[in-house]
């Protein structure tokens, strides 16, 4: 690190955030810990409460930065549609998609629902996630559609992950949310 300590080290504090998602995925909330974040990271102990003042605060940090970037990926898929049918195309994509609707993806959002759950203040961060995700639907659907589908699209991979679907079917039932 060419004499540079990790306090100097500016992507420190996302690599941190980054190996509490992993330590999450391995071991869940209620099994996630500084000390494991701190060996996942490669960070001494001291590092972790350097930035985060406590658990709560690192979680937040990490389930913050994990709705961004998955809502950054959603948007950009559904922007880039030029037409309807692109944007039906899109949301389709996106339920069967392995970014989107990976099993990381979809096991750190069932993590992210009930912590928020627990935690009430946690809420802003699911709230920010769907306004995100809506504000991204609404360039091709109305609101009420997108409300509709953007529902319809967590549900959808929920059921995917469990129970094969068939895209056709998803398409159509997305076609006719799209009408509301």
């Amino acid at each position: 690190m060419s004499g540079r300590t990790w306090r100097q080290d500016p992507h420190r504090k996302e690599a941190i955030e980054q190996a509490a998602l992993r330590v999450i995925l391995d071991h869940g909330v209620a099994g996630t810990t500084f000390r494991k974040v701190a060996a996942e990271a490669g960070v001494p102990l001291s590092a972790t409460t350097y930035y985060f003042g406590s658990m709560h605060d690192l979680l937040v940090a990490a389930f913050t930065r994990f709705s961004q970037e998955v809502s950054t990926d959603f948007a950009a898929e559904i922007r880039a549609a030029q037409n309807l049918a692109q944007a039906l195309d899109a949301v389709v994509n996106i339920i069967f998609a392995e970014g989107t609707a990976s099993p990381r993806v979809l096991l750190l959002s069932y993590e992210l629902y009930a912590f928020a759950r627990r935690h009430p203040a946690l809420t802003a961060i699911m709230q920010q996630w769907m306004a995100r995700s809506r504000a991204a639907l609404e360039t091709h659907f109305s609101a009420a559609a997108s409300a509709a589908i953007d529902a319809f699209i967590e549900g959808a991979t929920i059921h995917r992950s469990v129970v094969p679907m068939d895209r056709q079917r998803v398409r159509d039932a997305i076609e006719t949310l799209a009408a509301l």
